[in-house]
């Protein structure tokens, strides 16, 4: 996309939806240059253009500035409830010769997430912007399996296109924004060269603890199409949403789900029970515990666990007959599981592993279906993953990720002079800046192990 900066936001309104704006030109009489709002036409004069973005807007607006030259860098100011006061600083900022743009001011802690389309995955997680990117503890996924997960928690599917050679900037929300008013944002859409990238799946993460540990394990098996008992998610930070598959018992199991697993600490119940009473009793003051589970129950023949066995083998089936809470416990010893049931539970690991590298499996046997009750990844890293930019080189000299980009860009300057690579630490968004001067600058880069 070219042109100034706000033709480029103009333009990209007609291909997605943005956050309500309207734009002014430099000069002692800034004039109108560009408005996206809902509804009406907007007004010429600054201020009540200003106050028409602000009438729709959720209390505040911000106002940007820039200049042909340097889009970057400019003044910015966050959050303004007053039209006045925002179109002073209009009027101020054109006068020193600078192009603004007025808009809205979007909650990104509203229960949704933001994030990142590029090259054929999609990195994202809640209470943050885009440059979400930028920080440790992203989830990461093919961009198919992406939507299928955004879909199932926020229940519309997101509108996150994965175009060849473009880098799409997002949010998603589960109330309707933006002058189009749906439940996706577009913040930017960059020009990037070609790339495929390898999207690691593994938690915990960022969107893991936002909607706890068991539910996010559940979500993604039940995205790759495993077999998942009927699950509703009552959570504090999303509205309730249910995955998977009724199993025919109608029977319910109430399982609390804290932010991160604590195998044993919290309850679990075979029966329903009062969510809300749960989390007031176990958790209250709301830091552990991130949601409750209301989860069909499997008429189990047999139940246990599965722990990968590595080097291509099998993996471990331990179990017993009927339910497993007990043997999950410790307070139940492993019986001897039928070869037909261990065949099945086998299976349903390998399914899993083919996506998410090496699992840990809860499961429950019905006599005809081994059905996921947990799914826990069970090494950081799959075959495959973790590649930023690629290549091979003689030697790779480390960055860590806590350095910044500045220190990064001296390590490029280093890493060019002697051909080497870089092996990153720590947890960075592949489609973060990091990636981005790693790949532009040519060098062959990894994810640590």
């Amino acid at each position: 996309m070219t042109g100034l900066k706000d033709d480029r936001l103009a333009g990209l309104a007609e291909r997605g939806n943005v956050a309500r704006f309207v734009s002014f030109s430099p000069g002692s009489d800034p004039l109108l240059r560009h408005a996206r709002v809902s509804g009406d036409d907007v007004p010429r004069d600054v201020e009540a253009a200003i106050a028409t973005v602000l009438g729709q807007s959720a209390g505040t607006v911000n106002v940007r500035s820039f200049r042909p030259d340097k889009e970057k860098g400019c003044p910015f100011h966050y959050g303004l409830a007053s039209a006045a006061e925002a179109g002073a600083l209009v009027r101020s900022l054109a006068a020193e010769g600078f192009h603004t743009i007025v808009n809205e001011t979007i909650d990104v802690r509203d229960g949704g997430v933001s994030g990142v389309v590029l090259g054929g995955i999609v990195e994202f997680a809640p209470d943050d912007t885009p440059r979400t990117v930028e920080q440790p503890g992203t989830a990461a996924m093919p961009h198919d399996l992406a939507v299928r997960v955004l879909t199932t928690v926020y229940g519309v599917p997101p509108e996150i296109p994965s175009v060849e050679g473009e880098r799409l900037e997002f949010s998603v929300h589960p109330t309707r924004v933006g002058h189009r008013r749906t439940h996706t944002l577009w913040w930017e859409v960059e020009s990037v060269e070609p790339a495929t990238l390898t999207a690691t799946i593994t938690w915990p993460n960022r969107f893991s603890r936002h909607l706890g540990d068991k539910a996010y394990g559940l979500l993604v098996a039940d995205a790759l199409g495993l077999p998942v008992p009927r699950t509703t998610v009552i959570g504090r930070r999303t509205a309730p949403f249910s995955l998977g598959t009724a199993t025919g018992t109608h029977e319910h199991w109430t399982r609390t789900c804290p932010t991160e697993q604590v195998p044993g600490k919290f309850t679990t119940v075979p029966y329903w029970t009062d969510p809300f009473a749960l989390l007031q009793a176990e958790d209250p003051d709301g830091t552990s515990i991130a949601s409750v589970l209301s989860q069909e129950a499997v008429d189990a023949q047999w139940s246990g666990a599965t722990i990968p066995s590595g080097n291509d083998q099998p993996d471990h089936v331990e179990g017993v007959h009927g339910s497993g809470d007990a043997f999950m416990l410790g307070s139940r010893s492993p019986e001897a599981v039928p070869d037909e049931v261990v065949a099945d539970v086998r299976a349903l690991a390998a399914r899993a592993r083919a996506t998410l590298g090496p699992v840990r499996l809860e499961w429950a046997h019905d006599g005809t279906t081994a059905w996921v009750v947990q799914a826990h990844i069970a090494t950081h890293f799959f075959g495959g993953g973790g590649v930023i930019s690629a290549g091979d080189a003689p030697e790779w000299l480390p960055f860590d990720v806590a350095d910044g980009l500045e220190e990064l860009g001296t390590l490029i300057v280093t890493a060019r002079e002697r051909g080497a690579g870089v092996v990153v630490h720590g947890s960075v968004g592949l489609t973060s800046h990091v990636g981005d001067l790693l790949r532009k600058a040519g060098v062959p880069a990894r994810l640590a192990e």
